[in-house]
């Protein structure tokens, strides 16, 4: 592609891998802190969640393109497409290669986990990393994306909160706790916020383009007091998760990150322009990484 590396990794959005490392990493860690932990899985279950966002957001790239949602109205960051630094066709040229990247990575990464001879294992998974890449494309880039119906913050959180968190410590342990539910839904909730953000960013550029994300259905007020929702649940969860979890004082770690995403919300509910909105996507998705990571560690600091 003649395209040069510096636009295809801005293309890439790497301010937004933070999120898909947050919730795989949450249930990896989660998982060692239960005694199951192998290297192999680990990594590949980081590459191929790495690769899936990459996938998501030149999907995103394209489609908004396509439909109309990246105009000249647009608040965000210039996307490749819509600036002309690449074409349509080459992105999706390149959403092919992601997507092959990404299944090839995840074949690997299950038969890691559970060899050719949980072949069951192996079909259901398979299934699901087909759904993951599906998803990933249909947000914005087909015919009818269920991006533009406002079914967006379910999907994220589906794939986002229970596939990423719970596959990855199956993967590990292969048993799943019904505790688990609890963080995962914590990591899908924060998902859905990063989101939310991008969204609130993008209400009137998404409104002229017929995108119904759930700010363009509710407003912009209630659309902040949403994020607030999301936030507060997500901690809670978590509370409740560990404190039924056996250990010291180290399980608590996580609070320590829990001021990031109050703040979050605080700036978001404070920002009446876009500009004032967009340094907030990144920042989300940071703090629910920094959480995921203090609640992994800290749990595994209280064995």
């Amino acid at each position: 592609m003649p395209t040069s590396l510096s636009i295809w990794i801005s293309a890439f959005r790497p301010r937004t891998l933070a999120l898909a490392l947050a919730c795989i990493g949450a249930g990896l860690l989660l998982a060692a802190a239960d005694g199951f932990f192998r290297p192999l899985v680990a990594v590949l279950a980081v590459l191929t969640a790495t690769l899936l966002q990459i996938l998501s957001n030149l999907a995103n790239d394209y489609g908004d393109s396509k439909h109309g949602a990246d105009s000249k109205h647009r608040a965000g960051p210039k996307r490749a497409v819509q600036s002309g630094q690449v074409s349509a066709a080459n992105m999706k040229q390149a959403m092919y290669l992601a997507a092959g990247a990404a299944m090839i990575s995840g074949i690997a990464l299950v038969v890691s986990a559970f060899g050719m001879a949980g072949l069951p294992w192996l079909v259901g998974f398979m299934a699901l990393g087909g759904l993951a890449i599906w998803a990933a494309i249909a947000y914005t880039a087909t015919e009818k994306p269920y991006g533009y119906a406002g079914l967006g913050d379910l999907m994220v959180f589906i794939f986002f909160g229970w596939v990423a968190v719970l596959g990855s410590y199956f993967l590990q342990a292969q048993q799943l706790p019904s505790q688990m539910w609890l963080p995962a839904c914590t990591l899908g909730l924060f998902s859905v916020a990063v989101l939310n953000v991008n969204n609130v960013r993008d209400l009137e550029s998404d409104k002229l383009a017929g995108k119904r994300s759930i700010p363009v259905r509710i407003g912009a007020r209630n659309a902040r007091i949403y994020h607030w929702l999301l936030i507060i649940l997500g901690i809670a969860l978590s509370v409740l998760y560990v404190a039924n979890y056996p250990g010291n004082l180290w399980k608590w770690l996580f609070l320590l990150a829990c001021p990031l995403p109050v703040l979050n919300a605080l700036k978001l509910w404070q920002a009446r322009t876009p500009a004032q909105a967009d340094p907030l996507l990144k920042t989300m998705a940071l703090s629910s990484l920094l959480f995921a990571l203090l609640l992994g560690i800290g749990l595994n600091l209280a064995r």
